[in-house]
């Protein structure tokens, strides 16, 4: 297989034969039938040099064909007919835009774990946007392989980024009561409804008693709200759950509803518009209430901790909340299992001989 690479002038600063963004020669290195191959193309052009590469390579004309560029279009293709989530597909677009934009018309059997360490070096994204990004780009690359057009994936040598966990942060009974007090600094009415306090605290006490994420409260349609239930579904069988709602819930829901087809949304723009106007109305709510580090998660580790420390199985707990697998529970909300901090408790106890 053959490669291509820059040979730097004298007067070139650059050095590494990786760097291809300057205007040195352009040559190609490997072995073809088993014979060593080392010969200058001619050309400063890196899409030209790729071109004399498939005569000069017959022999893998399909990897040296598909480019970068063709392989994250055939790639989203693939997301849109497996109808990931409209989020997770908008997140892998932005991937590809970036993709080609560092490897241009670069052909994918080319792409080295070295390329992609320069190109990581360049994300300016938090710990945890960074390993989700590596995660979507170990995904790109597994793509490619299972097709033929690389001999390995070149991302999967990148190790995640170490992240620190933050801690499970429920709202406390007095943060609540200051949050449903300052709801009445709101004004009466609002933009789109002439009941605005009524329908800022729907959402909240909706958030706070089903652990729904801001999207699914925020895209929450009235045929998913029956005898007093919330029907849910779950992330990885799709199989219909009834949770129960207090009374109060379903009483706020039904003072607010208005006939449409959503409660908190209009159903107008994206929803992630409709996600932003909620989040801004819940940044005011805390900032009125002084609850500093308030944020729509924390609902769900409210309702999350609230259920484990009633006894509530940690099992079923993952099952409420979505969670594809009851690790990802356990990782956030073990400590919080009563079950197993009565027995941590006891073992204590016990090696102490304090009872």
């Amino acid at each position: 297989m053959l490669r291509l690479y820059r040979r730097h002038l004298k007067a070139c600063p650059h050095k590494s034969m990786a760097y291809r963004r300057c205007k040195c020669p352009v040559w190609a290195f490997g072995s073809v039938d088993g014979k060593r191959v080392r010969k200058a193309l001619d050309t400063v052009s890196w899409e030209t040099g790729e071109e004399i590469l498939r005569g000069l390579d017959p022999g893998e004309p399909l990897r040296v064909r598909m480019t970068v560029s063709d392989a994250c279009d055939a790639f989203i293709r693939d997301c849109e007919d497996r109808h990931l989530a409209a989020e997770t597909i908008g997140k892998y677009k932005l991937l590809s835009r970036e993709l080609k934009e560092e490897f241009k018309n670069m052909g994918v059997s080319s792409v080295t774990s070295a390329d992609l360490d320069r190109y990581r070096h360049a994300w300016k994204v938090s710990g945890i946007s960074a390993r989700k990004k590596l995660e979507r780009l170990k995904s790109f690359f597994s793509f490619c392989l299972d097709r033929g057009w690389s001999k390995g994936n070149p991302a999967k040598v990148l190790k995640a980024p170490q992240v620190k966990s933050l801690p499970t942060l429920p709202f406390s009974d007095d943060e609540i009561e200051k949050m449903l007090w300052a709801i009445d600094l709101f004004p009466k009415t609002g933009r789109h409804s002439k009941n605005h306090r009524d329908r800022i605290r729907a959402f909240v006490n909706l958030l706070r008693f089903s652990g729904l994420r801001i999207r699914d409260a925020v895209t929450l349609t009235r045929d998913k709200i029956m005898g007093g239930r919330l029907i849910l579904e779950t992330q990885k069988t799709r199989t219909p759950i009834f949770m129960p709602l207090p009374k109060s819930v379903i009483q706020d829901l039904e003072k607010i509803d208005e006939g449409n087809k959503y409660f908190f949304w209009t159903g107008n723009g994206s929803e992630k518009s409709g996600v932003s106007v909620w989040q801004r109305t819940l940044a005011k709510l805390f900032e009125n209430a002084g609850i500093a580090n308030g944020h729509a998660h924390r609902f769900r580790d409210t309702f999350s901790v609230k259920l484990l420390s009633a006894g509530v199985s940690l099992e079923a707990v993952s099952v409420l909340l979505g969670h594809s697998s009851v690790k990802i529970t356990e990782k956030h909300y073990a400590p919080w299992v009563k079950s197993r901090q009565i027995a941590l408790e006891e073992s204590v106890e016990k090696a102490w001989q304090l009872k």
